[in-house]
């Protein structure tokens, strides 16, 4: 056989093994790349929460969100808007007044009405959102009592925050494990006070860790009252870390069921980690791309 014959049958039989069935499941078992994450190719608007990634400068998480398709970060006064601004990304809540001095206590409406308002002049002025508000911890106030201080409050505050389009969102919080005292701990309770303010810049922020520890029935709770809620909040549950096996909440099918409601605020990351960050907030996002 000539060197030109010899070539060609070496190319055959390389070519046989390569096709042979066997070879070809090889190749089916390799491991395939990941293909990368990109939360704009979801219905929902995805941040994370600042404050569950401090080990990181905020400028260095900015970038990581940016990365992963990410509308913005969570949870930051306005001194912090400029660093996300010019990664693209913008404050998809505003801090205001602490959580424990709330609306429900008179004693501190001054105060907290004077915080809310500057930060929704600052959210006005960027042309964002949201500004986060709390009931505050009861502090001996009874509950029906707490919720006529919440709407004499609000009645002040959300004129304002409708002429600058900003919309208030009291956070849901749990009174069992973290927030003890806390007078807006359940959907009935702050639904009611939703409809009693009467304004559609006046909303709930549901957060999905602290209402399963309270109320559970997460998804039907959502498709029965999202008209109500302006914002979200995940974690896995108990421990409130990633959202993985370890956790009792399914957050693929949570994620449909908001995208489902035709939700088109933004859906927060806030869980702490216990590993990786990035590789704990990638998931995360991976899982809520619905």
């Amino acid at each position: 056989m000539t060197m030109a014959g010899v070539t060609a049958a070496g190319a055959i039989a390389i070519n046989s093994i390569s096709t042979h069935p066997l070879h070809a499941e090889d190749n089916a078992a390799m491991p395939q790349a990941t293909p990368p994450v990109n939360a704009k190719t979801g219905r929902l608007n995805q941040s994370v929460c600042k404050w569950c990634f401090s080990s990181m400068k905020l400028d260095e998480l900015a970038t990581e969100v940016a990365g992963l398709g990410m509308a913005g970060i969570d949870l930051l006064d306005p001194a912090e808007f400029e660093t996300v601004k010019k990664h693209g990304l913008v404050c998809t809540m505003v801090t205001s007044h602490p959580l424990t001095d709330g609306l429900c206590d008179p004693k501190y409406h001054d105060m907290a009405l004077t915080k809310l308002n500057e930060s929704i002049e600052a959210t006005a002025k960027e042309g964002w959102r949201n500004v986060i508000c709390f009931s505050g911890n009861g502090r001996g106030i009874d509950r029906q009592s707490g919720m006529d201080n919440c709407v004499e409050a609000l009645r002040k505050i959300v004129p304002v925050a409708e002429k600058a389009g900003v919309v208030l969102n009291m956070e849901l919080l749990n009174s069992k494990v973290d927030h003890a005292d806390y007078m807006c701990d359940n959907s009935i309770w702050g639904v009611e006070l939703v409809k009693r303010v009467g304004s559609d810049h006046f909303k709930l922020l549901y957060d999905i860790y602290h209402m399963q520890i309270m109320e559970g029935d997460i998804i039907r709770t959502i498709q029965n009252n999202h008209a109500y809620y302006g914002h979200y909040h995940t974690a896995g549950n108990p421990g409130r870390h990633e959202l993985d096996d370890t956790q009792e909440l399914f957050y693929p099918a949570i994620a449909k069921a908001v995208a489902e409601t035709g939700f088109d605020g933004f859906l927060a990351h806030e869980f702490i980690p216990t590993r990786d960050p990035m590789a704990g907030l990638t998931d995360a996002v991976r899982q809520c791309i619905v």
